[in-house]
């Protein structure tokens, strides 16, 4: 064959007004994303500053999971019936409005700050399904590892990033510029996204199923609050009521969801669940994102309160491991292209794994580059873990369900962190006790709590390990035929996804 034959045959590369499109949701993405956890390393000082207990300054971190956990299933039946830059502006002009609230809140109103928290979290929710499924869209599939590679460095740097700049943020300025700072950034950015962004799609017409939204809403906060509340010493609820209550709802919201599909109007559509490859990623990537969050969480507390660190220098400990992650998302998509996921997703599982182990082995004198060290191992086993899943598992579903797949990706991501988080703050209150820092005990009960939680999220790892064995290295021959299937039997037209 000629090399002008070769050429003409050789698969074409993303195109470039496709890629300018996706840069400016992976910069909006990165924004949004990053206050996911810029609270992480602030909880000490806000404890201090509005007076507030560990658990219940959890709340800043575990609303804001709980609200993209309760808001992304709606953005499923949502993204398909705006436009790309309907989308986009709505999320950015939400997201600037929780971000001021927040910059302004009283220090007497702790009330506030959480509300501010829950409207930044609305305007996030619908970012990350909007990147994902204009990335399914528009980029071919002997691409989409390079190019998710590259969607990394939002999707998961930036929470990885949050508690670093918070630590440099709060060494020198007030907590309320963690959000100051933010906010004249996403505004220049939502601006320049809507003067330069494209609609990619046509949106449908529908209506959406109210008495969804509603078990939605229930069911995952019923369970996540119920989570929070366990060792507590004032429960409003009982736990043992609402984490059953919160399961039995979300039983019921998904029976409801597989009698919508046989109307065509699911809130979020279970038929994703049929692939397997894509169930797995799944399954992979929530309990990745439970241990990921819950050791996130702990961290600033093993740095500060056993440690005594202050939080710009327990940023710049947990900054090499971001970075690092950073550097690296878009050679593991480019490696994925090439070989495939197995190479990578099981190295990176047995790294996560490794890194948790590790964790939950320090002490009061372990040495600080072993800190840095087993946290950098964590971010980059990570990056080789995210990326390849990601891609296969949203792959594996046909095209007219990548809005609802990546919503259900997005959806039990957010639940898995916040519930990683709380049952990592649950943990460490039950050793702490009533016990005060001023306590001689204090210390000692401190670090006994943190070994505990990092044990659990090691045994989380263990799980991660055995789903990464049981995933393919590249998408079955099976699903492909039954994707194919799909694209016939629904038409060309109702397999590209409307935006």
């Amino acid at each position: 064959m000629s090399q002008q034959s070769q050429a003409s045959t050789a698969p074409a590369p993303t195109a470039a007004s496709d890629i300018a499109v996706l840069r400016w949701l992976v910069a909006a993405t990165f924004i949004v994303i990053l206050n996911e956890t810029i609270m992480v390393n602030a909880l000490p000082r806000l404890q201090v500053e509005f007076g507030v207990t560990e658990r219940a300054s959890q709340w800043l971190t575990t609303s804001f999971l709980l609200t993209m956990a309760v808001v992304i299933p709606v953005t499923g039946w949502f993204l398909q019936r705006v436009t790309t830059r309907q989308a986009f502006g709505l999320a950015m002009a939400v997201f600037c409005t929780g971000t001021l609230l927040a910059a302004l809140a009283p220090s007497s109103m702790f009330w506030v700050l959480v509300v501010a928290r829950v409207v930044q979290a609305s305007g996030t929710a619908v970012m990350m399904p909007l990147l994902m499924t204009t990335l399914m869209s528009v980029v071919p599939e002997h691409d989409r590892g390079r190019v998710m590679g590259n969607v990394t460095l939002a999707m998961s740097v930036a929470p990885a990033m949050g508690p670093a700049v918070s630590g440099l943020i709060l060494e020198y300025l007030s907590w309320r510029w963690m959000f100051g700072l933010v906010l004249p950034i996403a505004a220049l950015i939502g601006l320049a996204g809507m003067a330069r962004l494209k609609n990619v799609g046509e949106p449908t017409a529908g209506s959406i199923d109210v008495p969804s939204v509603i078990a939605s809403a229930i069911g995952f906060g019923s369970l996540v609050y119920g989570l929070s509340l366990i060792g507590a010493d004032h429960q409003p609820v009982s736990p043992s009521v609402l984490i059953p209550l919160g399961l039995v709802v979300i039983a019921l919201f998904a029976v409801r969801q597989v009698r919508l599909q046989r109307t065509g109007s699911p809130l979020l559509d279970l038929r994703t669940l049929q692939h397997r490859t894509f169930t797995l990623s799944l399954a992979l990537m929530v309990v990745a994102f439970m241990g990921f969050l819950g050791s996130l969480v702990l961290l600033p507390f093993y740095l500060q309160g056993a440690r005594g660190l202050s939080t710009l220098q327990t940023g710049l400990m947990m900054m090499p491991g971001g970075l690092a992650m950073g550097l690296l998302g878009p050679q593991v998509g480019k490696v994925f292209d090439r070989v495939g996921g197995r190479p990578l997703v099981i190295p990176g599982s047995v790294g996560i794994l490794v890194a948790l182990s590790l964790f939950s082995q320090v002490g009061a004198e372990t040495p600080y580059w072993q800190i840095v060290a087993t946290h950098m191992l964590l971010m980059i086993s990570l990056a080789c873990v995210f990326t390849p899943v990601f891609t296969l598992g949203l792959g594996s579903v046909p095209p007219h369900l990548y809005s609802h797949a990546s919503s259900l990706l997005g959806s039990l991501q957010q639940v898995a962190g916040a519930v990683g988080g709380a049952i990592s703050l649950t943990i460490l209150a039950s050793f702490l006790g009533d016990i005060v820092p001023t306590d001689a005990a204090y210390n000692s009960a401190l670090i006994d709590g943190l070994d505990r939680a990092f044990m659990v999220s090691a045994a989380l790892g263990v799980v991660v390990v055995v789903l990464a064995i049981l995933l393919p290295g590249r998408l079955p021959a099976h699903e492909e035929e039954v994707f194919e299937a799909a694209v016939l039997d629904d038409g060309l037209d109702e397999a590209v996804p409307a935006l």
